[in-house]
């Protein structure tokens, strides 16, 4: 079942280590729900403290080339919703890491909310990020999430006006995910001056964690962005890992010690 304090209770733990929480992101069904599971438990074992297991949609719209090639991958595998739910379940009966379902609206709509978010509940998800659902029009969702003990987090880019991140902040009740640059997700060289800034103002402002994410690819950018947010968020670079193929002891190992680097570098 869900816990609504294990994600705060991560990120409180996290923050008497003096350092922020690694979130680590892999799409559920790829290539297969069985190697998911083995990824998400390399993952774990890399030193992880939150895990975010994508749900394969058609058009991902926040995403660049290499999740959208991993949700092809799933969907062409035949992962369905129930089957990422069900890959949760089992990711929990093995660990007590928070568990974040991340995917998009019309999934979720067309599963049906309440029952989407009973079954997540019980598989034992935590939260759910929703990149194409503004906060604004998140009223109906954000009362059945409480009931169902789920929490909501919102997505903030460098572009959002005073008024998004306000509402961003005042909607959340896991944490807010800033988006480090704009566009969709992937692995970037550099990020803005103005990040540290942005970040400085949205924690400010924010009742829950904030973490960064969208194109922290090597362990140096973990630890930069780590001394500027609650949490770090590394996806593609992992996913594109799971995607240069091998066996899946193969695969696992090498996303394990990739975790284990950037899990080193946020102390």
């Amino acid at each position: 079942m869900s816990d609504p304090g294990r994600l705060q209770r991560t990120f409180a733990a996290c923050r008497a280590r003096g350092r922020a929480a690694l979130v680590t992101y892999l799409m559920g069904g790829d290539p297969d729900l069985a190697t998911s599971l083995a990824m998400a438990k390399a993952c774990i074992r890399g030193g992880a403290d939150l895990l975010e297991i994508g749900v394969p949609f058609s058009d991902p719209i926040a995403d660049g080339p290499t999740i959208q090639l991993a949700a092809e991958r799933a969907l062409a595998s035949g992962t369905t919703v129930a089957g990422v739910l069900r890959l949760a379940g089992q990711v929990r009966r093995g660990s007590d890491i928070p568990i974040a379902l991340m995917g998009y609206v019309n999934p979720v709509l067309a599963y049906g909310t309440e029952r989407f978010l009973r079954d997540a509940a019980q598989a034992g998800v935590d939260a759910l990020i929703l990149p194409d659902l503004p906060p604004e029009e998140a009223g109906e969702l954000t009362e059945q999430a409480r009931a169902a003990g789920i929490a909501l987090v919102f997505l903030l880019a460098p572009t959002s006006t005073p008024a998004r991140r306000a509402a961003a902040c005042a909607a959340a009740t896991g944490f807010v995910y800033f988006v480090s640059v704009t566009g969709v997700t992937g692995a970037r060289r550099s990020f803005s001056a103005d990040l540290p800034g942005l970040l400085a103002g949205v924690r400010a402002a924010s009742p829950v964690p904030v973490v960064v994410g969208f194109g922290v690819s090597e362990p140096a950018q973990a630890r930069t962005l780590g001394k500027l947010a609650d949490g770090v968020v590394v996806g593609s670079a992992v996913v594109s890992r799971i995607a240069r193929g091998g066996t899946r002891v193969e695969r696992a190992a090498r996303v394990r010690r990739f975790v284990a680097s950037l899990r080193r570098a946020l102390g």
